[in-house]
């Protein structure tokens, strides 16, 4: 068999020429960073010998050619990676770098990370952090205690006798539909003057509580005002806790009856629409008042319950769901003849917010049908309580069942399952208005040791699905001091404004008694709370001295992170917690599981692992290693991780004691300095207290400037660490530029700029022009290339980042520029280290033209090679790029460099964009491998309401059969409809509305979301072969082989003929998921780790459990009915009246 001749000219003796000689060329002696070549893996599509697929290589229309050989590829791609090589020599400046640090070796030290001394150095710190405030909550929850006790209940009191500040009532004047339109005239309510602090975000008094009650609460009953009263004496605690420790943020005391007493005292953030905020539905309320449930929530939807009682059921049910916090578990079924549960869950699932979802979305689908079966509805509930094989919380117990009625006791189900121990609680709400009689309910309650409630309407469902946590609170506070201990909670959204906190809580308890002799109060009076705000625990980790890729974490009892440089929550909604989970966080894999596992456990630990980590843009994965070092917090639930890379075990600290070196430094920092030393930008770090920020570099740097011809770097007030490495990295970057780059032609080159970035917080750009058009971040470890550069050996491109639905790259400007960097390692001793990172940046059309130069036949400075009729030659790059497409790809699958002049302004996007078929055939062949990972912090823009027909989404219209019945005229349902109807004016959509919504925010306004995410990296193949990609009568060749110390693949492919062969296209932008995230169905199947809190208090052998709830219902005459038909015509405002529910006699305090 005849095998054409490699080429049509002769072969090159060294790397291509475009202008000057290169000094010093010739490949660096680099391995390759990913391991000697193994050879390529299973490919999925068909592979040949290379000689064996010549004969078939003669490209159509151009008989004279065929596709290169293999080794002629490989030649081109020696050549790339020379010609890189060569390129870095000369500009990037490694190795003048290095000599540099070591010419300066006197201005600095080299100090080490010590991984176990610092992790528990940190973790002592934010224990005593947290300790001042245990303390301070102790003080409060005994002074709280002991006022209550003291204060003697008042049946006659009135609004006018008590005296604190409102801090809904400036909301309220100011909202010119604010029902209360007397509220401003009471002189109960006083008016404060205000003082912005920082430390608050908000504007505060100091000399003064303030009071928020929720809506749905009449401000005016006995047992609110009596609330008032009496807790107005914690105001002096508050004050004298801030005198002893004037770091504490919020204290706060929520109360069981739903009144909040905060201070400082600040105006409350009063939302848009309706403010729904009760402290009772707090997590960290919530948390401090009982331990934790597994819930069984039951709701009947035999045929009785239709039209409005069912959108009550639906609506309680997700009010329910709201009181449970992730250390709870729960299911909920429907029953009628039988039960089923209304979601894929068959079992008890952790009460987290994605689960909740799930729940809340599954139970809009239940549909009223059959007959009432009580039995076959807790016989459920009884079974998936006694479910052992699973995790729960395993502490209460508890079925609530939501009815409209019926007679069957199902005494015989208790006595099976609950009887004589009564273990489970079983608590009945009777829904909506009706003639039933409620008898069975309430024995089903108090025989169960629960209690009975009714939600006759839309204003009973907040208060009665909350009222529960009162009984389960009972254990807890007969067993006295043993249940005062301090919890501390998930990461939550601050509803003043504070941001991301942390609460810690402590219950408060009735200690009165009704009488000498009588039995102990056992009613739970509230929680006292102290907000920590992260920010301040961030305060008092490492910052800088870890390098750009080490970081500090910690983890809670459920694995979800207190602290972690990937928790950035896009939005936020202040009803739930912010539960990020560790292995979320970072890219999951079997060492981080153990690593997590110890960690829930209180172990200490270290361990080296190899592991994925996603680049800071999310484009790119990276395979590293890191060290990980954890010991536990004391006194509290959390855990504190450290990871550090290895070349982050030393870090340099600037030693500058000489003024006139500091000032020589200094002024290279000068503008003035910029046009023959380069740009330079500053990382805006916290350099001195009296700095003022700016997200705009040159107005920073302005203020740097400024501030510093005031002070020293080695004054109090400033970071001298901070300030000494700033300056120490001027003066070291700008002997690069006089050493390097001042005496370089560019131009020549084909180079935009060249660059230098420091942990030091400088990042030098030369020329000062280029700085023009410079998009990284100022702060190096925050900046992509910067963090991956350190990761990588060898040169990273970075090819200008383009989203698929933007328009094409610009290029007329000549400043798009593709940028490649290299780490600069440095070794001192037996100390090795990386302190910067020195790159340049390429002009994109000039070094286009260069790589079709280089892989092609063209020798030196001749002209392209021309075959001949009778002669048969290789096709080439530069030549043949109608017929052949050649192409650099960076490692995560993005376009680099192309031949073909229309794929320039694609550079950047993703090569599935640009050529499908060749995309695929890289990744079946295992030259890239997928990552598939999700966003659980995303945000994404509100969906349309799919709202059908015009009628309001609130109000409840009757059906003919209604009309028809006549038990339904003759109920209360009419009352029923009226509230409805009020409230469908008032709220709107009241049942089908988003609480964010509900809670103020606009319309508009993103909410959050979970995106899927998928990135690309190089997979095992590091070998050059040629391949088919055989897609039906036609078919396509192409090599692909890895350039050498890069992080580039370099292909070579017969452009596509074929339309069949587009078939199948990889996606790497980031999608949403309409589901919650992946099946939450199936995740729930492999739970995973975690412990709940140490303590269970869900049994006391006093508890007093004969007050269960009691209840009736009437129906309304019909003069009553009437009267109220006449009033919605007419359209006067009915006249507010206090809220009434079954616990008001019992909290009379």
């Amino acid at each position: 068999m005849a095998v054409p001749a490699r080429t049509c000219g002769a072969s090159w003796p060294g790397p291509v020429r475009t202008a000057h000689p290169w000094p010093g060329r010739g490949p660096r002696p680099f391995p390759d960073p990913r391991g000697p070549a193994s050879g390529p893996a299973r490919p999925l599509l068909l592979l040949l010998p290379p000689l064996l697929l010549l004969p078939l290589l003669t490209a159509p229309g151009a008989s004279a050619y065929s596709f290169p050989q293999q080794h002629t590829m490989q030649y081109w791609a020696r050549r790339l990676e020379q010609e890189i090589d060569g390129v870095m020599r000369i500009f990037g400046g490694v190795q003048q770098l290095r000599e540099i640090y070591k010419d300066n070796r006197n201005l600095f030290e080299v100090q080490e990370n010590e991984p176990q001394k610092l992790v528990e150095k940190v973790a002592g710190d934010i224990e005593s952090l947290l300790d001042r405030k245990v303390q301070a909550l102790k003080r409060l929850a005994d002074a709280a205690e002991n006022f209550q006790k003291a204060h003697r209940w008042q049946d006659n009191i009135k609004e006018e006798d008590i005296m604190y500040y409102d801090a809904k009532a400036d909301a309220e004047l100011d909202d010119p539909e604010g029902e209360d339109v007397e509220r401003g005239t009471k002189t109960s309510t006083l008016r404060l003057d205000f003082m912005e602090d920082p430390n608050f975000k908000n504007k505060v008094n100091y000399s003064y509580t303030a009071v928020q009650i929720p809506t749905d609460i009449y401000k005016g009953s006995t047992v609110i005002l009596n609330e008032l009263n009496w807790t107005e004496a914690l105001e002096n605690v508050f004050i004298e806790n801030r005198r002893q420790d004037p770091t504490l943020l919020w204290q706060v005391f929520g109360s069981a009856t739903g009144v909040t007493r905060y201070y400082p005292a600040t105006p409350w953030r009063a939302p848009k629409k309706i403010d729904l905020y009760d402290v009772r539905r707090r997590p960290w309320y919530i948390q401090g008042a009982s331990s934790p449930k597994d819930m069984v929530i039951i709701v009947d939807v035999s045929g009785s319950v239709s039209g409005l009682t069912l959108k009550l059921m639906k609506t309680s049910v997700c009010e329910m769901l709201d009181t449970l916090s992730d250390d709870d578990y729960v299911n909920v079924a429907s029953f009628n003849e039988k039960a089923q549960p209304v979601s894929c869950f068959t079992h008890l699932v952790q009460a987290n917010v994605r689960n909740k979802k799930v729940f809340k979305e599954a139970v809009q689908g239940m549909v009223a049908k059959g007959t009432t079966g009580y039995k076959a509805g807790f016989e459920y509930a009884f079974d998936q309580l006694q479910n052992s094989n699973i995790t729960r919380a395993n502490c209460n117990k508890m079925i609530m069942m939501f009815t409209d009625g019926g007679e069957d006791r199902v005494q015989d189900v208790f006595e099976k399952y609950n009887w004589p121990n009564r273990t489970v609680r079983v608590f009945t709400f009777s829904v909506g208005q009706h003639n039933y009689d409620v008898t069975p309910l309430q024995w089903m309650a108090c025989t169960n040791k629960g209690y009975y409630f009714e939600i006759p309407s839309i204003g009973a469902i907040r208060i009665n699905t909350q009222e529960y946590l009162d009984v389960l609170g009972r254990p807890m506070v007969l067993a006295g001091k043993e249940a005062k201990q301090v919890q501390w909670t998930n990461v939550y959204e601050d509803a003043l404004g504070l941001g991301l906190v942390v609460t810690g809580t402590l219950p408060v308890f009735n200690l009165t008694q009704d009488g000498p002799g009588e039995k102990k109060n056992q009613l739970i009076l509230g929680v006292m709370g102290i907000d920590v705000a992260l920010n301040d625990i961030k305060r008092l980790t490492p910052n800088y001295t870890l390098g750009a890729n080490g970081y500090v974490f910690a983890i809670d009892l459920n694995g979800y992170v207190l602290l972690h440089p990937n928790l950035k929550p896009q939005t936020t909604n202040f009803r739930e917690p912010v539960t990020l989970d560790f292995l979320d966080a970072e890219l999951e894999d079997e060492n981080k599981e153990e690593i997590r596992r110890s960690m829930i456990d209180g172990n200490k630990g270290h361990k080296q692992i190899r592991t994925l980590v996603k680049s800071l843009d999310e484009r790119y994965i990276d395979e590293v290693i890191r060290n990980y070092t954890w010991v536990p917090i004391r006194s509290t639930n959390y855990s504190l991780g450290l990871v550090l890379p290895p070349y982050s075990t030393f870090y340099l600290q600037a030693n500058l004691s000489d003024q006139i070196l500091q000032v020589k430094y200094f002024e290279f920092l000068l503008p003035s300095s910029f046009e023959s030393e380069g740009h330079v930008f500053i990382a805006p770090r916290e350099y001195c207290k009296d700095l003022n920020a700016s997200d705009n570099n040159t107005e920073f740097l302005k203020n740097f400037i400024e501030l510093m011809e005031k002070v020293t770097p080695d004054s109090k007030q400033c970071n001298n660490f901070l300030l000494h490495n700033l300056i120490l990295d001027t003066g070291i970057t700008q002997q690069l530029v006089e050493r390097v780059w001042r005496d370089q032609d560019l131009n020549t080159y084909s180079l935009l700029a060249v660059f230098a970035a420091t942990d030091g917080g400088i990042t030098r750009v030369f020329p000062n022009k280029a700085a023009e058009d410079w998009t990284e971040n100022p702060e190096p470890f925050h900046a992509s290339f910067y963090r991956r550069s350190l990761d990588n050996h060898g040169y990273v491109f970075k090819p200008p980042h383009q989203d698929s639905l933007l328009r094409p790259l610009e290029l007329e400007n000549d400043t798009v520029g593709v940028l490649v960097s290299t780490a600069v390692e440095l070794s001192l001793g037996r100390r090795t280290l990386r302190p910067a990172v020195v790159g340049v940046k390429l002009d994109l059309e000039a070094w286009a033209e260069k790589f079709k130069v280089l892989a092609s036949n063209r020798t030196h400075q001749d002209q392209p090679q021309k075959c001949g009729p009778n002669s048969h030659c290789e096709m080439d790059c530069e030549v043949n790029n109608e017929d052949l497409l050649c192409v650099l790809i960076d490692d995560g699958g993005f376009l680099v460099l192309s031949n073909q002049n229309h794929q320039w302004d694609q550079v950047g996007r993703f090569f599935s964009e640009v050529d499908a078929n060749l995309m695929l055939a890289l990744y079946n062949n295992s030259f890239y491998t997928r990552k598939e990972s999700y966003d659980y912090q995303a945000a994404c823009a509100p969906q349309p309401p799919g709202n059908l027909g015009a009628a309001p989404r609130g109000v409840f219209v009757p059906t003919i059969a209604d009309f028809l019945n006549l038990a339904w005229w003759t109920s209360a349902a009419a009352w029923s409809l009226f509230q409805q109807l009020l409230y469908g004016l008032i709220y709107h959509s009241w049942f089908q509305a988003d609480p964010a919504e509900a809670e103020g925010s606009p319309e508009t306004r993103e909410s959050s979301c979970v995106m899927k995410q998928t990135q690309y990296y190089f997979g095992s193949v590091n070998a050059s072969y040629n391949a088919i990609i055989d897609c039906g009568n036609c078919s396509r060749l192409f090599h692909a082989q890895r350039l050498t110390n890069t992080n580039l693949l370099f292909v070579v492919a017969e452009k596509p003929l074929c339309s069949q062969c587009e078939a199948g296209r990889l996606l790497q932008k980031e999608t949403h998921c309409p589901a919650d995230g992946p099946e939450q169905c199936e995740l729930v199947q492999r739970p995973r780790y975690r412990r709940g809190p140490h303590i269970c208090f869900d049994y006391n052998a006093t508890e007093d459990t004969s007050d269960c709830g009691r209840g009736a219902s009437f129906p309304p005459s019909l003069g009553v009915l009437v009267s109220l038909q006449l009033l919605l015509l007419l359209g006067l405002p009915p006249r507010p009246q206090p809220q009434v529910h079954s616990f008001a006699a019992s909290r009379r305090l």
